[in-house]
């Protein structure tokens, strides 16, 4: 049987440049998979369905939620977004690092969950450069980067709840940063004890 895999969690106030990071760090390394969600927004350009989201309608969403088929989900900016349950637990079972790049509401319920996760939160360097990013997207409307600036405070307060903390001031160093947690949580010794038995029996007992 393979040994179970890691849940790692990603979340950031909007406009950090979580979802670029995210795509990145399983670029970069191997045997981490990422985690698609299921979500009611609209389909933006150049998105494809299946990769960077499942897109349902809002009745399918419920029927979701009324099943207990999400290992979590949480309404953000006047939208729903969800895990699914059984596509997380069937990859973990079978070996698979798993990174879900969601919001604080969806990472608190998995940390209330019996799911286990490592968690990483993404901060920018400072308020002006995250207004900056936002203002320059073309996928809001001054109206959407306007809520999402006003919780963004709220949003940014819930770094103390995660393992780790990175800056995304440079999306290089972000991306070998949150990879490097990874690395090192494959290397923990209680994820390995199989594998340090295995090899300390191949030497010869001590007498």
């Amino acid at each position: 049987m393979p040994e179970r895999g890691i849940l790692f969690v990603l979340s950031a106030p909007s406009g950090t440049g979580k979802s670029s990071l995210a795509g990145r760090v399983v670029s970069a390394v191997p045997g981490l998979v990422f985690s698609v969600s299921y979500t009611t927004r609209q389909r933006r350009g150049g998105e494809v369905e299946g990769r960077e989201y499942h897109f349902v309608d809002d009745s399918a969403f419920d029927s979701m939620v009324e099943r207990d088929e999400l290992l979590e989900w949480a309404r953000v900016h006047d939208r729903r977004y969800g895990t699914g349950r059984a596509a997380t637990e069937r990859a973990l079972a079978g070996g698979k690092d798993l990174l879900l790049d969601i919001d604080v509401q969806g990472a608190r319920q998995v940390r209330a969950s019996e799911a286990g996760s490592v968690s990483v939160f993404l901060l920018p360097p400072d308020f002006a450069t995250l207004e900056r990013r936002l203002r320059a997207r073309a996928s809001d409307t001054p109206e959407q980067v306007e809520h999402r600036l006003a919780v963004a405070r709220r949003e940014a307060e819930e770094y103390r709840r995660y393992d780790y903390l990175v800056l995304n001031e440079d999306l290089d160093r972000a991306v070998e940063s949150v990879a490097s947690i990874v690395r090192a949580e494959r290397s923990r010794v209680a994820r390995n004890l199989a594998v340090g038995e295995g090899i300390v029996r191949t030497f010869p007992a001590v007498s």
